[in-house]
């Protein structure tokens, strides 16, 4: 296996781990706005992981380019649907 890819993918492993624990210590106050302004942020992943998938020369990149682009969405539509729901909130009921 190429080092550079070996590299990336314990990175990318790293990352995953880190966002847990970062996430499992965030008070349940503070989770729903910070996922609502992380929208933005993945939408940048979204658009950065396409790129890797157009340049993508080998199937593995290629792969974990979709992968990327999947996890990426998810996150963002989840991430509305939690903000629309916390706005529904503070709406007046008749």
């Amino acid at each position: 296996m190429d080092p550079a890819l070996l590299n990336a993918l314990y990175l990318v492993i790293l990352m995953i781990f880190l966002g847990v624990e970062l996430i499992g210590h965030v008070p349940s106050v503070l989770h729903t706005p910070l996922m609502s302004g992380a929208n933005a942020i993945h939408g940048v992943v979204i658009i950065g992981s396409i790129i890797v998938m157009g340049q993508a020369t080998d199937t593995v990149s290629m792969v974990l380019g979709f992968v990327a682009v999947v996890l990426g969405t998810l996150n963002v539509v989840g991430g509305f649907v939690v903000t629309n729901r916390m706005l529904e909130m503070f709406k007046k009921k008749p």
